[in-house]
C-alpha cells in the first residue's frame, strides 16, 4: 500500500512515544508503537526497560479487541526471537493486526529482516522504512553496537569562549551556568556508562552520578544510574575518594588488577602506549550491553579518544567568558599543520541559559 500522510503522522507519534524510553530502555532500543483502526488510535505504547513488555505488546494490550483488522506503526522492526520476552511478531499476528508500518530495520543480527519476513509469511502487509532518519536518530548507540560491536561515544566538554576548560590551578568550578549543567545531567542519564580519568576525579572531586534534584529536574532521570568507568591504569586514585563512596556501580579500568569489592570492580585491560587500551575498553562495555557512552574527562584522555578515532559525537558547552592563555586547553591533540586538522560538522547549535551548546560529529571523508 502506498505510504500516506496519515501513515507519517502516526509514525511521528510512535517516534515521540519511543523517546520516553531515552533514560531507561538500555540495553534495548527505544521503541514506540501506535495501533490504528478505522482512522482512530486504539492503542499505543513504548518500551520502558529491559525485561518489560516491548512497545508492541503494551500497545496491543491497550487496544484489546480493537486490534483485529488494525494497522500497527512501530518505530523499529518487530522482533522475531525469544529473549526475556516473546517475539513481538507472534503477538501482532495473534491479535489480528493486518498491516505493519515500521520506521527502521532492526540491525540486531537475531532480528534484522526476520521480523518483516515472519509478518509477511503470515500474510500481514508490511510497509517501510518510514521516517527512517528520525527512527535511526533515536538509537545511535544500539544501531552502532549491533552493526560494529562498539558503543556510540560522546565527548562532553565545558569551555570558555577562548576554548579553555580550567585555570592553571586546576579550578574549573564553574565554567558554565546552571542550565548547561542541568543539561549535562540529562546526557548522563541517557548514557549507559560515563567514562572519566583518575586525574579529573581527583582534581574536581567528581562523583559523575545523575543528580536531578540538584537542578530541579524530574527525579525519574535517576531511575537508572549509568555505570561509572574510571580509567586509572595504575590504580592511583585514593580509594577514599568521593567517587568511590557513591553506591552506583563503578568499573576501574587498569593494567594489573582484577577484583570485585561491593559495587566497585577493578578489571585489567590490554596496554597501549603505557595506558589502558581504549578500543579494548569500548569492546568490553559493548559486550556488557552499553549502547551510548559519555566521556567526561580532561584534555589528555579526551584527546586520546580523538587520536584513536573513537569519537562519534562531541558536545561542547561554551560559556561567555575568557579564561586566558595560561588556562588549560580543550584537547591534547599535537597537530602541527593544517592538513592534520580534524574536520567536524555541526549538527546543532543553540543557546542554553547564558551559554551555547554545540553538537558536532566527525566529518566523514
Amino acid at each position: 500500500m502506498p505510504i500516506t500522510i496519515s501513515d507519517s503522522q502516526y509514525m511521528a507519534r510512535a517516534l515521540r512515544l519511543a523517546e520516553r524510553g531515552i533514560y531507561t530502555a538500555t540495553p534495548n532500543p527505544r521503541v514506540g508503537c501506535v495501533i490504528v483502526n478505522d482512522g482512530q488510535i486504539v492503542g499505543e505504547g513504548w518500551h520502558h526497560k529491559a525485561g518489560g513488555d516491548h512497545a508492541e505488546v503494551v500497545a496491543l494490550k491497550a487496544a484489546g479487541d480493537k486490534c483485529r483488522g488494525a494497522t500497527a506503526y512501530v518505530s523499529l522492526e518487530p522482533c522475531n526471537h525469544h529473549g526475556k520476552t516473546g517475539p513481538c511478531t507472534e503477538a501482532l499476528i495473534k491479535n489480528g493486526i493486518v498491516r505493519v508500518v515500521y520506521g527502521q530495520e532492526d540491525l540486531n543480527p537475531e532480528v534484522s529482516g526476520a521480523g518483516i519476513q515472519r509478518l509477511r509469511e503470515a500474510e500481514i502487509e508490511v510497509d517501510g522504512p518510514l521516517m527512517e532518519r528520525e527512527a535511526r536518530a533515536l538509537n545511535p548507540g544500539f544501531n552502532k553496537r549491533m552493526a560494529t560491536g562498539l558503543p556510540y561515544v560522546r565527548i562532553k566538554m565545558a569551555v570558555s569562549l577562548d576554548g579553555r576548560t580550567a585555570m592553571p590551578d586546576s579550578n574549573s568550578f564553574w565554567v558554565t551556568g546552571p542550565k548547561a549543567r542541568a543539561d549535562v545531567q540529562r546526557l548522563r542519564a541517557q548514557s549507559c556508562a560515563v567514562i572519566t580519568g583518575w586525574k579529573t576525579v581527583e582534581q574536581d572531586q567528581a562523583s559523575l552520578t545523575v543528580r536531578p534534584e540538584e537542578f530541579g529536574l524530574d527525579a525519574k532521570l535517576a531511575e537508572r544510574q549509568p555505570l561509572r568507568v574510571l580509567i586509572d591504569s595504575r590504580n592511583q586514585l585514593d580509594e577514599k575518594a568521593k567517587f568511590f563512596r557513591e553506591i552506583s556501580a563503578v568499573l576501574v579500568a587498569n593494567l594489573d588488577r582484577n577484583t570485585q569489592e561491593g559495587h566497585i570492580e577493578h578489571k585489567c585491560f590490554p596496554e597501549k602506549d603505557g595506558h589502558v587500551n581504549l578500543g579494548a575498553l569500548l569492546a568490553e562495555l559493548a559486550g556488557r550491553g552499553c549502547n551510548e557512552l559519555l566521556v567526561e574527562a580532561g584534555a589528555g584522555l579526551a584527546g586520546a579518544f580523538f587520536r584513536q578515532g573513537l569519537v562519534d559525537e562531541m558536545v561542547i558547552y561554551m560559556a561567555p567568558k575568557m579564561m586566558g592563555s595560561q588556562a588549560r586547553g580543550l584537547f591534547d591533540l599535537p597537530l602541527s599543520i593544517m592538513d592534520e586538522a580534524l574536520p567536524l560538522r555541526f549538527i546543532d547549535v543553540r543557546t542554553i541559559g547564558r551559554d551555547i551548546k554545540i553538537v558536532a560529529v566527525p566529518e566523514l571523508e
